[in-house]
């Protein structure tokens, strides 16, 4: 008997969620490994919305909702984009799901059909491909390399667009590599979209608030109103408020797509639990501190991991521009040798070897663009120095080629 279904065949657990596994396991047995596989945020969530959520429960708000989400929720969601980023949306055109991966898995489900095609610049966030490729589709993974600065550029989504592309993924700041674009660069592509009025947009905006040296986020929504008929916005509280398993994400485009995907929601996940509805809500119309204070910590620690790297000979590191995380060029460190005589054939290789060394990373292999390898900067600044320290030793225990 055989349990797993044939759309399975092709698509691997998440990377990042297998290394952190490891390093549990590990832990378990007694052995000291610091875990920088998963990308959350080590502080509490504000107390203002812990505590919204228990007086929504304490109040009976545990029953469904609709689909959508709440219409309370969904109107402070419009006012968010409206204030933040300068769009306009009626409620039908919000959506509410179980985390901004079910939205993306929604949006995906509800219009992939067999070998659709979805461009997704590498290095890409670990889920893309593997949820396009369970619902039928096939990933375009056109490299955009750390000379670029890790963005798409006009020319490369150019030669990768078919008659088959049915979508564009932008995610901004990047996950792995932190990359953000400027608005002109963000038009430049909407130039080039616009010659193929067959292709959705789905722009990831679920780091925005997570920027570094003065930037200012500029959501594709708005460098591009022209293509708002056809583009999705993703995003959700679990970054920006340290919510992440709160299980928030949301998501604005046209009435028909999240009609779609409400659907979907409403035969599957019916709707997102109501209390941590009350939670997302007090988040969005609450004090909005926490954000600066987040950012400040964030980009004090990849300041400190930066530096670090630096003197870290065969190691690269250009400073990521936003998000929490360090994507480390580890070209020089393939072929050489452990002290146990193994070979470092590649970054999936280095990677393990940095696991026996006291530090859990994932290879960038994961993320479609090699050889590096992406560490989470969201832990303490302690945590990170000790990451540090222990990376550097394992790498000058290497032998040469």
């Amino acid at each position: 008997m055989t349990y797993v279904a044939d759309r399975l065949a092709a698509v691997k657990p998440s990377a990042s969620m297998a290394v952190s596994m490891a390093a549990k396991a590990l832990r378990a047995q007694g052995v000291d490994v610091i875990d920088l596989g998963l990308g959350e945020p080590d502080f509490p969530t504000p107390p203002h919305i812990v505590e919204a959520a228990f007086k929504a429960a304490a109040a009976g708000e545990t029953l469904y909702t609709a689909s959508a989400g709440t219409p309370t929720l969904r109107a402070a969601i419009a006012e968010k984009f409206k204030r933040e980023n300068g769009l306009d949306y009626l409620q039908d055109e919000i959506t509410v799901a179980n985390g901004a991966k079910q939205i993306i898995f929604n949006a995906l489900l509800a219009t992939l059909n067999p070998g659709d095609e979805a461009i997704l610049p590498t290095p890409y966030f670990v889920s893309y491909p593997e949820m396009v490729k369970l619902l039928g589709g096939v990933p375009v993974t056109p490299a955009c390399p750390a000379d670029t600065g890790f963005r798409l550029t006009p020319e490369v989504l150019q030669a990768a667009i078919t008659p088959r592309t049915k979508w564009l993924f932008l995610n901004m700041p990047g996950n792995p590599s932190g990359a953000v674009y400027a608005a002109t660069e963000l038009q430049a592509l909407g130039a080039v979209l616009a010659q193929h009025p067959h292709i959705l947009i789905l722009s990831d905006e679920i780091y925005e608030h997570i920027l570094f040296d003065g930037r200012t986020f500029v959501s594709f929504g708005a460098a591009c109103p022209d293509l708002r008929d056809r583009s999705l916005i993703v995003n959700g509280v679990a970054k920006a408020y340290a919510m992440t398993g709160w299980r928030i994400g949301y998501a604005a485009g046209p009435a028909p797509l999240i009609k779609a995907m409400n659907t979907v929601q409403s035969q599957s996940v019916t709707s997102v639990a109501a209390p941590m509805q009350a939670a997302a809500l007090a988040a969005l119309n609450g004090p909005q501190d926490c954000i600066a204070q987040f950012r400040a910590a964030f980009e004090r620690r990849r300041d400190l991991v930066v530096a670090g790297i630096a003197t870290i000979p065969g190691l690269t590191l250009a400073p990521p521009e936003g998000a929490f995380y360090a994507y480390i060029g580890c070209a020089a460190l393939i072929g050489k040798r452990t002290a146990k005589g193994e070979t470092l054939t590649d970054d999936t290789a280095v990677t393990q070897y940095l696991l026996t060394s006291g530090v859990a990373a994932v290879p960038g292999t994961a993320y479609g663009l090699s050889p590096f390898f992406r560490i989470s900067t969201a832990t303490s600044d302690a945590v990170l120095t000790e990451a540090i320290a222990r990376i550097k030793a394992a790498v000058a225990a290497l032998e040469p080629k």
